[in-house]
């Protein structure tokens, strides 16, 4: 009766607040701050690298260079009700870790798994099942690398959340903001590999605790509630095209640094070989006057404008210091995500095919042409 009730009221409850919500958003919300996203990732980033036990995050060094690592992100895993982005994508995503866990790979989880601005814990528990007992496989071998997002800042923020892992996981594993892999060279040289999320810099999600509380448990359920997009700025291509500059540039301006984020759901593969491609299908698709194909290809290489200076045939003075690896919970149902394997390092995605998933590997990069950027 009660339920049959609430339900009537939903509809006009809707129709009344949707609109002034939607205001506040919009009046609240802002462009990312340059100053503000730099001064977070470098915060992070030392705070890392100096200390020996770090409040947000750790320091490892992982073979990158002959063992396989698997970099996924932004499940925003859900209740499998038609709100949940995730819940056509999963069989792809359990081919993948099946095919990564016989290799034996590392797996690092870059936040935004668990959606829980419009679901509980208990509803995530009970409808990703699978998805955790395939998780449990890499954590069962010290191979699992989980850090937060805003979306899944739960993990960090609720006081019964290591209770909530050891139900989930067999054990309250490390949740971190970030981890650096350092890569050592001879010589002393090393590569760091910075692997955070990617919302640093967004004062809703990455400010004060209150507001951080704020939005995680009454504002993003309300605009859920409403149902108002929330989950931004995956679904909003200006701020996308333009948080992904922030990092690259960000990333251009350290020592020895590569930042591998998510939070955008926007693939990111830095390399001159990608660009020259991205290039060479543009003039063919002006050739024949393909727009569609022209407009997809300009939005790419827009991305990357630091890059693509130049002639086709002077190679830019740049390093490829900046990847994203995407989503799990694409429209189409695939996945993307880094893989480092094999002496590469390599966008892949896995979709799926007459009813069996399966691995493609969109772009990739030579390691050495990685380390041949930073010290040649």
């Amino acid at each position: 009766m009660i339920s049959r009730f609430f339900s009537i009221l939903k509809a006009p409850i809707i129709f009344l607040l949707r609109k002034p919500t939607l205001w506040i958003t919009k009046k609240v919300s802002s462009s990312p701050d340059k100053e503000f996203v730099f001064q977070r990732l470098s915060e992070l980033y030392q705070d890392i690298v100096d200390n020996p036990e770090p409040k947000n995050g750790a320091l490892y060094e992982i073979d990158l260079k002959s063992g396989t690592t698997i970099i996924f992100s932004d499940h925003h895993k859900g209740n499998r009700g038609k709100s949940d982005e995730f819940r056509y994508a999963e069989k792809n995503y359990l081919a993948a870790l099946d095919y990564y866990e016989q290799k034996k790979a590392n797996y690092i989880n870059l936040g935004d798994s668990e959606e829980f601005w419009k679901f509980n814990i208990f509803s995530i528990m009970k409808h990703n099942h699978d998805t955790f007992e395939a998780e449990k496989k890499f954590i069962k071998r010290n191979a699992f690398y989980k850090i937060y997002g805003n979306h899944d800042i739960f993990w960090k923020i609720d006081p019964f959340a290591k209770m909530y892992l050891w139900q989930v996981f067999g054990k309250a594993i490390n949740i971190y903001g970030g981890i650096v892999i350092r890569v050592k060279f001879e010589n002393g040289k090393y590569i760091d590999v910075f692997c955070t999320h990617g919302h640093q810099g967004d004062r809703k999600s990455d400010g004060n605790k209150f507001s951080i509380w704020f939005v995680s448990y009454i504002w993003a359920p309300f605009q859920s509630f409403l149902e108002i997009n929330i989950n931004t700025p995956a679904k909003i291509q200006g701020e996308k095209t333009l948080h992904n500059r922030l990092m690259y540039e960000w990333s251009q301006a350290q020592e020895n640094v590569v930042l591998i984020t998510g939070h955008t759901h926007q693939p990111i593969f830095h390399s001159y070989s990608h660009i020259q491609t991205l290039r060479e299908r543009l003039a063919e698709a002006l050739k024949i006057g393909d727009k569609a194909v022209v407009e997809d290809l300009e939005e790419k290489i827009k991305r990357h404008p630091s890059q693509c200076e130049g002639t086709s045939s002077e190679k830019p003075k740049y390093k490829p210091t900046y990847f994203n690896a995407g989503c799990c919970c694409f429209s189409d149902n695939s996945i993307t995500g880094i893989e480092i394997s094999e002496g590469f390092a390599r966008l892949v995605s896995w979709y799926e095919e007459e009813g069996t998933s399966k691995r493609e590997v969109l772009e990739e990069l030579p390691l050495s042409e990685l380390r041949h950027m930073f010290f040649d």
